[in-house]
């Protein structure tokens, strides 16, 4: 700490000037009284897990097997879940635009339709049926909804057991089928799915594979054909 003489008179800023000597030597610096912290790295605290090694120097996966070194291949054919199973003999490879090839062999041409009930293939017609007049009744309403006579349809009134599931397919487009045609589908115990001709044909193939022909039934229109 610094002294002074009290002999000697001192000027007034003299005065003040000791006083601040005498503050600013008599306290320690307000930088002194801070600890200086060495800073640490937050990457100090997340360090990468150890992998464990095999006795041969191979690092191991979380179940302790070997990693692999190349990427798996994937057998596609394990994966197919109907790859054993036989594809019905109805079932359609080619909707040409006049007929269908079915996978027996049969082929089905001259702009007739398909009905594939229990494992049996049959030519259909629908659009010959005629009302009381003897006129021939459009499969086109004046909605533009897909209407069929019901007795197009007989042959699966007298099938036991009936197949749960009747497929349609109304042509080259899809259309909505009218109230009438699909109640009287219902009232045979059956459900009914519309799509256009090569979606309908698809859908019968994968459904008659998976549930069997039994189960599922399909009344198919000509690609070509139109009224």
């Amino acid at each position: 700490m610094a002294t002074f003489s009290p002999s000697i008179p001192l000027s007034a800023p003299a005065r003040r000037l000791t006083t601040l000597r005498r503050i600013t030597t008599s306290r320690p610096s307000l930088l002194s009284s801070f600890t200086t912290t060495p800073r640490i790295s937050a990457a100090c605290f997340f360090s990468s897990p150890s992998r464990t090694l095999s006795k041969g120097g191979a690092p191991l996966a979380h179940n302790n097997e070997p990693v692999p070194t190349s990427s798996p291949t994937t057998d596609f054919s394990s994966l197919d879940v109907l790859g054993n199973t036989p594809v019905p003999s109805t079932s359609i490879d080619v909707c040409h635009h006049d007929g269908f090839s079915l996978n027996s062999g049969v082929q089905i041409t001259n702009g007739s339709g398909a009905l594939l009930i229990g494992g049996e293939a049959f030519e259909w017609k629908p659009w010959l049926t005629k009302d009381e007049k003897g006129t021939r009744k459009k499969m086109i309403n004046s909605k533009w909804q897909w209407e069929i006579d019901p007795e197009s349809l007989g042959v699966l009134s007298v099938v036991w057991p009936r197949p749960d599931l009747l497929i349609l397919g109304v042509g080259k487009y899809n259309r909505p089928i009218s109230p009438k045609t699909r109640q009287a589908i219902g009232e045979m115990g059956m459900r009914v799915e519309v799509l256009d001709t090569r979606n309908a044909a698809s859908q019968y193939n994968l459904l008659a594979t998976e549930r069997g022909v039994g189960d599922v039934a399909a009344a198919l229109v000509p690609i070509g054909f139109e009224e």
